[in-house]
């Protein structure tokens, strides 16, 4: 039977008109559900709260292996969409970009790995099965997205034997970097609470400010690691410091503080809340001053050695591009921080230096460039 290619790029255009900031969907599952199931994909809809998420698969899990893609459709706020010189959610091309908010990050890489796997299914129907997880969620919280697909597929014995992102990865120049892992990252809150009073007569009064202040810079002066072999040093940075106190005759009873640390393999978040910990109580002691703290923690730090999955998509970029990928665990956080705990998982995705940014693009030669990569992974996966 024949069958027409998928275009990526007009599948990009289709779902960047969707309006679907986290967490509304705004028709970009709804649209991928129904080309899927065009194509012959068991589709499951597995929304969660106020997240929707699409579980596709085509093909049965018990035959051959399972190769998995994951990905996101929900964006970020436009922003001020009077600083746009195009609608924001228009999809339009000029001078070969395709403009638009999601443009990069990322629905042109979930159409670019729908499209490859509806084609690779219909021309050359392999021994397993592809799986797509697709959430709308990535952008936000993240906790009823990809958390509560691998949850249900869990709960269903759906599996992945291996995954992709479609994450973009590469910071310049198209096939130059995967992501082999990602930094932890986790975020501290912390409040010193003394005693109010006037400025004029500070021993009546216990002021949180010296106590913050000695505590942010002994913690931002603290080298926590010089690196591993896959991995930069881990970073901690003083994000805010605030009292909210508007006049310059009080001290004030309370200061609030966050920083912001990014991790590498060296470090657990429980590790580095014990270090947090002694660094505050020290502080507290020394000011006699009460410090508070919470934390937040985003993901841990994980890596998927170098091996078959990276091996298997360095060797389709370099057919495709003409390079050889870097393997990485620069940047920021993304789904496979949960991916990693369900299968083996790798990113690898376009060039990303619009991405959140006003006037977000992606250069249209790329759309049809990471199909041709994706359509040859599974190809070679599957050979």
């Amino acid at each position: 039977m024949s069958h027409t290619p998928i275009d990526a790029e007009r599948l990009t255009a289709d779902l960047i008109k969707c309006a679907s900031v986290t967490p509304t969907e705004g028709g970009a599952l709804v649209l991928l559900e129904q080309v899927l199931s065009d194509a012959g994909f068991v589709c499951t809809r597995v929304d969660r709260g106020d997240v929707s998420n699409l579980f596709a698969r085509w093909g049965q899990g018990a035959n051959g292996r399972t190769f998995g893609f994951n990905g996101h459709t929900d964006v970020v706020p436009v922003g001020d969409e009077d600083a746009w010189t195009v609608d924001p959610f228009g999809a339009e091309v000029k001078d070969g970009f395709m403009y638009g908010r999601g443009a990069t990050d990322m629905k042109s890489g979930v159409a670019a790995f729908a499209a490859a796997a509806i084609d690779f299914v219909k021309m050359t129907p392999p021994d397993g099965s592809i799986v797509l997880a697709i959430t709308g969620d990535e952008e936000g919280v993240a906790v009823d997205g990809t958390v509560a697909l691998l949850d249900w597929m869990d709960a269903n014995n759906e599996r992945m034997d291996h995954c992709l992102v479609g994450e973009p990865t590469s910071p310049n120049t198209m096939g130059e970097m995967m992501k082999i892992g990602r930094r932890g990252s986790m975020t501290a809150y912390f409040t010193a609470t003394g005693v109010q009073g006037h400025s004029a007569y500070p021993h009546r009064a216990k002021n949180p400010l010296p106590a913050m202040a000695q505590l942010m810079a002994t913690l931002a002066a603290h080298e926590l690691d010089e690196g591993t072999e896959h991995f930069d040093p881990s970073t901690l940075a003083v994000t805010t410091i605030d009292t909210g106190n508007p006049a310059n005759n009080v001290i004030p009873a309370q200061c609030r503080a966050t920083v912001n640390i990014r991790f590498n393999d060296t470090w657990t978040s429980d590790a580095l809340i014990n270090w947090l910990t002694r660094e505050m109580q020290g502080v507290a002691s020394l000011f006699d001053i009460e410090i508070d703290m919470k934390t937040q923690v985003s993901g841990e730090s994980f890596f998927t050695p170098p091996g078959e999955l990276s091996a298997l998509i360095g060797k389709a970029v370099k057919a495709e591009t003409g390079v050889q990928p870097e393997l990485s665990t620069t940047g920021g956080t993304s789904d496979a921080r949960f991916v990693k705990n369900h299968c083996p998982v790798v990113e690898f995705g376009l060039v990303g230096k619009t991405m959140h940014q006003v006037d977000e693009r992606v250069e249209v030669a790329q759309i049809h460039q990471l199909k041709a990569i994706y359509s040859r992974i599974l190809a070679d996966y599957f050979a």
